[in-house]
């Protein structure tokens, strides 16, 4: 979330609303259904993952994952499966007036203490803000590193974004799902949707009500990119608006990768 965001007046209810195509049947509770979530909590991504399991979520920069599913993260882990970020780069173009080397030491502390409020591990993949690249050797890289983690889920950016290092995050994470003979199972994540993320329509919530501040600690703790401001301006509305859409008080949102839903629990994220 490097790329400096703009006002935009309209973006608020027009722009969720139409995006607002998601059936209350696909609806699982962590992935929440009003009625049932109330009553009681059942897996969340998907009945398919038996037992503690590993969560893996990619974000192109220290915050991503914070901001686009951090208490989805957090849930994961207080439910006891282990939680891995993998940030592509560590922030180096993120503040103003550091150097590379400066700003990312600072973003890398930063993203390892956003992590042990999460309950998750950092993993930086090393590429370089501003600079990421996708070619095959960087795709060679990266399925080495997925398949080192072996996780049973993964979460990473939607690709259609206007940030392109969150657009190479998405694209390495696709080349290596489609690569890796173990298969894992993908969900993609929005980043302030109508200003970052674009075309996002949600197959799949997760009620983040009792980790929500979990998550603001954990992004707050990135000083360099003023998420506070940012997070009060867009964030903090959009997962309440997907809240309402889902029959929670808030929620994160995600899309399932077309393999996923072959399966027969389709409708869920798994392990919640």
């Amino acid at each position: 979330m490097a790329m400096p965001r703009e006002d935009s007046a309209n973006m608020s209810r027009r722009i969720f609303a139409a995006q607002a195509t998601v059936g209350l049947a696909a609806l699982a509770p962590l992935l929440t259904t009003s009625d049932e979530a109330k009553a009681a909590e059942k897996p969340m991504l998907g009945s398919s993952l038996q037992g503690p399991g590993h969560v893996v979520c990619v974000g192109a920069h220290p915050d991503d994952p914070e901001e686009g599913c951090g208490g989805t993260l957090a849930r994961y882990a207080e439910l006891g499966h282990r939680v891995t970020n993998i940030y592509l780069t560590r922030g180096e173009a993120g503040i103003a007036g550091k150097s590379h080397e400066e700003a990312a030491a600072i973003r890398t502390a930063e993203a390892e203490a956003a992590c042990k409020i999460l309950g998750a591990k950092a993993v930086f993949a090393g590429q370089i803000d501003a600079a990421t690249e996708l070619n095959s050797a960087r795709a060679r890289s990266f399925q080495e590193l997925l398949s080192v983690e072996a996780p049973d889920i993964v979460l990473t950016h939607w690709p259609i974004d206007v940030h392109p290092d969150h657009q190479v995050a998405a694209m390495l994470t696709i080349r290596a799902y489609l690569a890796c003979k173990r298969r894992f199972q993908l969900y993609f994540y929005e980043v302030c949707t109508g200003v970052e993320t674009i075309g996002f329509y949600p197959s799949l919530y997760v009620d983040i009500t009792a980790t929500r501040e979990k998550k603001r600690q954990a992004l707050f703790l990135h000083t360099g990119e003023k998420l506070e401001r940012f997070y009060e301006k867009y964030d903090r509305f959009t997962e309440e608006f997907r809240g309402r859409e889902s029959g929670v008080f808030v929620a994160e949102a995600f899309v399932a990768a077309a393999r996923n839903l072959r399966s027969a629990d389709s409708s869920t994220l798994p392990g919640l």
